[in-house]
């Protein structure tokens, strides 16, 4: 009897596991299929095979005639910026996943917590002042911004007596704080052509993102991903208390250390590629939890592939229904976003 229920439960998981990695794929195919067809959407008249066929050229896979124009338009423009958009989608989802798993709290995000406003501050003051920009470059300067403004949250949160919400009113703080240095600094010290280029990219902007900016964004998302990963288990351990946590053997210092630098890392570098881009991961980790659950080794690559996918239709909507000028990414996801989470909060009320 004991092996029946054995033999039973091994079946129950192993269906679990074959559910989830059919899910997992369908997302990824769904993914490609979506970067495919947002490439073929603007003013130029791309066709999904002439994706297809200078993406395989350039991979060396074929040697197919392509005109040069369609070439430069789909390689050295809209590619990237799909991509680019993909992992800032599936970056920004993670580190809410992170922070409303570490945080109890279903609002944080690293937006709210000042983390995307610490960053800009730090890529605006190289960019513009030239503070160590030699040295840190962009993605310096926003890393250092977004540690600065964590650790201002953090210090805030203990001088106020500690607690998950304590870390939330901090982080407004902290994000008023680096919002008004961001805009100090734009008024003082950058002209007008600056000023205007800074404000758009604050907005959130994928224009003019290459190559390397992809390399830099897909390597820096993939290792995060492995990072959430390993901690799976440590974050569903959270979701009861640091306390529960701790008794189930879980370093919760050392932990929480590691995820929140993580966190960091990715929201610093996505901020110096695309700006600060807000409501991804505050929405997307909850629409995630609807499909797949609360357990992480199932919602961490979930959220990361719904905002994914988000972030490459938001961009392609952005690109073409306001063509010629393309609205920031940043307000599409607002405006988009907020909506969402607003019929979010009605089903968990309904279900509540």
């Amino acid at each position: 009897m004991v092996a029946s229920a054995s033999r039973r439960a091994v079946s129950r998981r192993s269906t679990r596991v074959l559910a989830t990695t059919g899910l997992l794929a369908a997302g990824i195919l769904l993914l490609l299929v979506s970067v495919g067809a947002a490439i073929t959407l603007g003013p130029a008249e791309i066709l999904l095979v002439n994706v297809r066929d200078i993406v395989t050229n350039h991979l060396g896979l074929t040697d197919i005639p392509v005109r040069v124009a369609k070439d430069a338009i789909v390689w050295q423009e809209r590619l990237p910026r799909a991509l680019v958009a993909a992992a800032c989608g599936a970056g920004l989802g993670l580190c809410g996943v992170i922070m409303q798993s570490l945080l109890r709290n279903p609002l944080a995000d690293p937006f709210i917590l000042g983390i995307s406003s610490g960053a800009s501050t730090g890529a605006v003051a190289i960019g513009i002042l030239g503070l160590g920009g030699a040295a840190l470059g962009l993605s310096g300067g926003a890393f250092i911004g977004a540690l600065l403004a964590f650790g201002l949250v953090l210090l805030l949160a203990r001088l106020s007596g500690g607690g998950n919400d304590r870390v939330v009113l901090a982080g407004v703080a902290s994000t008023q704080l680096f919002s008004a240095l961001t805009s100090l600094i734009v008024f003082a010290f950058a002209d007008s052509d600056e000023t205007r280029g800074v404000m758009f990219w604050l907005l959130g902007s994928l224009e003019g993102v290459r190559w390397d900016d992809v390399q830099l964004c897909a390597i820096v998302v993939a290792l995060g991903s492995l990072v959430c990963l390993r901690y799976a288990h440590a974050l569903d351990a959270f979701a009861f208390g640091d306390e529960v946590a701790a008794s189930l053997g879980v370093n919760v210092r050392a932990t929480r250390t590691v995820l929140l630098l993580a966190t960091a890392l990715i929201t610093a570098t996505l901020v110096s590629v695309a700006g600060a881009i807000g409501f991804v991961g505050l929405v997307l980790p909850h629409a995630a939890r609807l499909v797949v659950g609360s357990r992480h080794h199932r919602l961490i690559p979930a959220t990361a592939i719904i905002g994914a996918l988000f972030m490459v239709w938001v961009d392609a909507g952005s690109r073409v229904v306001f063509s010629p000028t393309p609205l920031p990414v940043g307000v599409g996801t607002a405006l988009v976003g907020v909506p969402v989470f607003m019929a979010l909060l009605g089903r968990r009320r309904r279900r509540s």
